[in-house]
């Protein structure tokens, strides 16, 4: 006869089971349904365009790969961007069933956020105004544990430690069109563990992993000591159990085909064999295949335009983006020839307007000034940069326009304008509370990592300040100002210039003295950055008591086991003691005076978002050099100047570059 703790494992697994096969067919796991931020009305262009990409989506539910996706529109804020990844293990046909359902589903459940993403055990669909595609997104996700717990806690976490590395590695790497594994670890004689992680396809490698990593450190402080649990972020997913709770059989690998027997070789009397007469003319069709392609593409070359806008720094050409280029009538028409009633800002190189276009989007214009320091070698660095950058924490280049001595960039327009009217007017301050402030660190992290670390170039922006950093609607942090930044290869981390630019205050220490900057330069900028935030207070313009600048009393707060002291009234009453002090601390070993003392921004990410890594104690910042008699000190640019002016130095003629694995 069975024992009873069988007949109950067996029935706890049968519950498991029924209750996963209700949820995959109608109630979700999880929606993240913003309605009171970024809404749309019935009958609406946008809705139109949602209803065309449901659809598509539905209808490629088929796909091998379980994953699709679809845009309807052009641009925000009337495009629509959906996709939806079905779970490695399922059929096509329960695949289709899922997608077929939530694509109704979550427009009941949601009938007006732009912004939705929604979990079935099968099945994830999202859907957005702006664009998803091969954007890695860890934001509203969701942690679901057992809560029944394990006895022998120490085993089973060591057990599952080593599966769910195996399975994140695996994952990343993918497979057969998906970025997908499973494993099984033995957690007992009786009993085993199951895992299984997935990521969308179109993320790199890199960026899978970083998902999965990420998702799998949310473990220890959401569901320790739980029998299952998962993570679900748009992105990425992982999960556990103690019950086979896939189907392992559905995605193994099919076993290799037989090769065919070889053609028999006939020859004729005294004639040559079938494979001498193809070693003869496969050649000779080969040769003259490749002079056909040479002629053709010398040919083209010689007629080719625009040769005047070719960029050699980076082996791309900007004609790549005609597409995107604009006329200059348009453009006068749009912003009233460039009227100081449509102006909207003031940036590094040239005013900035507030344009419409003819299909009605509202566009942000920045026309470069012709006395800038931006010449033509900036505009296509410019153009070419942000052309490639996808983020949601980047500005997002719409267009551009070269006519005559014009050179203008057509971006999406962001209308909270830029970080420093809030945090240094009066007036403005009050509107950031600490969950805003928290979020537009955070946004400002992942933007950074994506231009370090995940984007198809490694780029160092050395402008990184809270001008360049624009707000959106729902205060959404989006750094802008691409016209300095410089290329790195894969394997460089250094660089060394004659020609330093940037803002007072920002710089860090080896880039101002010595003209070496690198991401560690973005890191230093970003934990002034921080600070900046935390205070309210410009570092170059700051001076109380005996500090004469921002790091230094920062410093001196947090050594005297007083650092909430540095944070802005207006901040009372709405933040996490807990969060202020660890941004505090972040960015003070941001500021480091030596390069190598300062994290990077993975590391950075990784520790705003997880209270499980431990900080590192920073050491003395690298402070300003100020007189204490009331003077101003000696300014290398002008704190509200942007990279326009150059202040020549002394470096070495070497360029330092280092190996770094990625």
């Amino acid at each position: 006869m069975m024992p009873i703790s069988n007949y109950f494992f067996l029935l706890t697994i049968s519950l498991l089971r029924l209750i996963s096969e209700t949820k995959a067919a109608g109630e979700p796991l999880f929606i993240d349904c913003p309605n009171n931020t970024v809404t749309y009305t019935p009958n609406s262009t946008y809705a139109d365009n949602l209803d065309a990409v449901l659809a598509s989506l539905s209808s490629n539910a088929t796909a091998s790969a379980g994953f699709h996706n679809s845009t309807a529109g052009r641009g925000p804020p009337d495009a629509a961007y959906g996709l939806f990844l079905c779970r490695g293990d399922v059929s096509p046909a329960t695949c289709q069933e899922c997608v077929t359902f939530a694509s109704t589903d979550v427009v009941e459940r949601c009938p007006t956020s732009k912004r939705v993403t929604i979990w079935y055990d099968d099945c994830m669909l999202r859907y957005s105004n702006q664009s998803i595609f091969a954007v890695p997104d860890l934001t509203g996700g969701a942690f679901l544990w057992n809560t029944q717990n394990v006895t022998d806690v120490s085993r089973f976490e060591d057990v599952l430690g080593g599966l769910l590395r195996d399975i994140v590695n695996r994952s990343s790497i993918g497979g057969l069109g998906k970025k997908f594994a499973t494993g099984e670890a033995n957690f007992s004689s009786l009993q085993s563990i199951y895992a299984l992680a997935q990521c969308t396809p179109d993320l790199t490698t890199p960026e899978c992993n970083s998902c999965l990593v990420q998702a799998n450190s949310n473990f220890p402080s959401c569901c320790a000591q739980a029998r299952g649990a998962r993570v679900l972020f748009p992105s990425c997913n992982i999960r556990y159990e103690t019950y086979p709770f896939y189907n392992a059989t559905a995605f193994a690998a099919p076993p290799p085909p037989v090769p065919p027997p070889p053609p028999p070789t006939s020859t004729g009397n005294g004639g040559l064999s079938s494979q001498v007469l193809i070693a003869i003319i496969v050649p000779i069709c080969v040769v003259i295949l490749l002079f056909i392609v040479g002629f053709c593409w010398l040919r083209r070359r010689r007629t080719k335009k625009y040769e005047s806008v070719r960029e050699d720094t980076v082996g791309d050409d900007i004609t790549t983006v005609q597409s995107l280029q604009y006329d200059l009538a348009t453009l006068q028409a749009a912003t009233n020839n460039f009227s100081v009633e449509n102006k909207i800002g003031e940036g590094g190189f040239g005013p900035v307007y507030k344009a419409t276009v003819s299909n009605g989007e509202v566009v942000a214009v920045k026309r470069l000034s012709r006395s800038s320091g931006q010449g033509a070698e900036e505009f296509k660095n410019e153009v070419v940069l942000v052309a490639k950058l996808q983020h949601r924490n980047l500005v997002r280049l719409l267009g551009f326009c070269l006519e005559g001595k014009e050179n203008i960039l057509i971006y999406e327009f962001v209308p909270n304008k830029s970080l420093e009217k809030f945090l240094f007017d009066p007036q403005e301050r009050g509107k950031l509370d600490w969950p805003r402030c928290y979020k537009i660190i955070e946004g400002v992290a992942r933007g950074m990592l994506y231009l370090h670390e995940d984007s198809r170039l490694r780029i160092v922006h050395r402008d990184l300040k809270a001008s360049n950093i624009l707000l959106d609607g729902d205060m959404n942090a989006k750094i802008s100002d691409f016209g300095m930044a410089r290329i790195f290869g894969v394997d460089q981390t250094e660089g060394n210039t004659n020609r330093v630019v940037g803002t007072f205050g920002y710089m860090s220490p080896e880039y101002v003295t010595r003209g070496q900057f690198s991401v560690k330069s973005d890191v230093f900028s970003f934990g002034v950055l921080v600070l900046e935030i935390i205070s309210g207070k410009k570092n170059s313009g700051f001076y109380q008591s005996d500090y004469e600048d921002l790091l230094s009393y920062a410093w001196n707060l947090w050594r005297d086991e007083r650092p909430l002291d540095l944070m802005d009234p207006t901040l009372e009453g709405t933040y996490s003691r807990n969060e202020v002090i660890r941004c505090i601390h972040i960015a003070l070993l941001c500021v480091q005076d030596d390069p190598d003392n300062r994290p990077t921004m993975a590391t950075v990410v990784v520790m705003l978002n997880s209270y499980s890594v431990t900080l590192s104690l920073p050491q003395q910042p690298a402070f300003s050099t100020r007189s204490r008699t009331g003077l101003n000190p000696p300014k290398l640019l002008e704190s509200d100047e942007s990279t326009s002016k150059s202040m020549p130095v002394s470096v070495n003629s070497v360029s330092i570059t280092e190996l770094d694995p990625r």
